[in-house]
């Protein structure tokens, strides 16, 4: 999606079609543009439109599509403001008669992914996650808890989903969680502030917890939320460089889906004798 920020045409060089005809004009070469610029097509514009001063009748005239009012929020640095302030109308223009299928898809579009499978959490699967983990022993010191470790467990499943990959990855996307998100995740709350775990928090935490706990947790959450796929995938492979107790290489064994490429459940066992 691109976001129309600024439209403007002073008074004294106002003329018949003049919005309509920039709007046209910068519809017909977007996407070209973007694609160019960012290797991906472009899907949808928007644009937002005070209704306290304009109408949004040059959006209308370029068939642009009002979805409605926002609630008034606004951007800031800590992500948005306490209070409502003046709604703003949302207009929108899909570029592909599908665009709307497209984007209401739980999993990213293959096309969209630069690295591994990811997808969009719901604020309602947000706060779910860290009842997933209620149950699991902590393996840290009392006077080291500084975050709970379901909130840390939560926030680290969720990055997964999203698509990072290594400690350093993870604890960026939570740093990069907005106040809203932080509450579901339940994160500790210090000076009107939600704090998230730090990148040697993450890791701590999951080196120490035990990984087949936190794995029927996982399984427990992806039975209420995954979709269903028709067929699946069962594929195992061996892990470089690790070992177990009698110097014996480690085998996974994972469980695929084929339409919605999520893992379903992995098995770590020893070799065929």
């Amino acid at each position: 999606m691109a976001n129309n920020s600024r439209l403007l045409i002073l008074p004294a060089w106002h003329c018949p079609n003049l919005g309509s005809k920039v709007l046209a004009l910068c519809e017909r070469r977007i996407a070209a543009d973007w694609q160019a610029r960012f290797g991906q097509p472009l899907l949808l514009l928007e644009t937002f439109v005070d209704p306290s001063r304009v109408q949004g009748t040059v959006y209308r005239a370029a068939n642009g599509t009002p979805l409605g009012l926002t609630r008034g929020f606004r951007r800031t640095r800590e992500g948005y403001s306490a209070h409502a302030q003046l709604p703003k109308r949302v207009f929108v223009r899909p570029l592909q008669t599908n665009a709307r299928a497209l984007l209401s898809q739980p999993i990213l579009n293959p096309r969209y992914r630069t690295g591994a499978p990811r997808m969009m959490l719901t604020a309602e699967q947000m706060r779910t996650l860290p009842d997933c983990f209620a149950d699991i022993a902590d393996p840290r010191r009392g006077q080291s808890r500084r975050h709970p470790l379901p909130t840390v467990l939560a926030i680290a499943t969720a990055a997964v989903l999203c698509g990072m990959r290594g400690y350093k990855a993870i604890a960026g996307w939570a740093k990069d969680l907005k106040p809203k998100a932080r509450e579901r995740f339940r994160c500790r709350r210090e000076s009107r502030i939600y704090r998230v775990p730090s990148e040697s928090i993450i890791r701590d935490v999951l080196i120490r917890v035990d990984p087949t706990a936190v794995d029927r947790a996982c399984q427990r959450w992806n039975e209420a939320y995954a979709r269903d796929d028709p067929s699946l995938a069962v594929d195992g492979k061996t892990m470089c460089h690790a070992q177990d107790e009698h110097g014996r290489q480690t085998h996974i064994m994972s469980v695929v889906g084929h339409e919605t490429s999520v893992c379903h459940a992995q098995k770590k066992s020893g070799p065929c004798p």
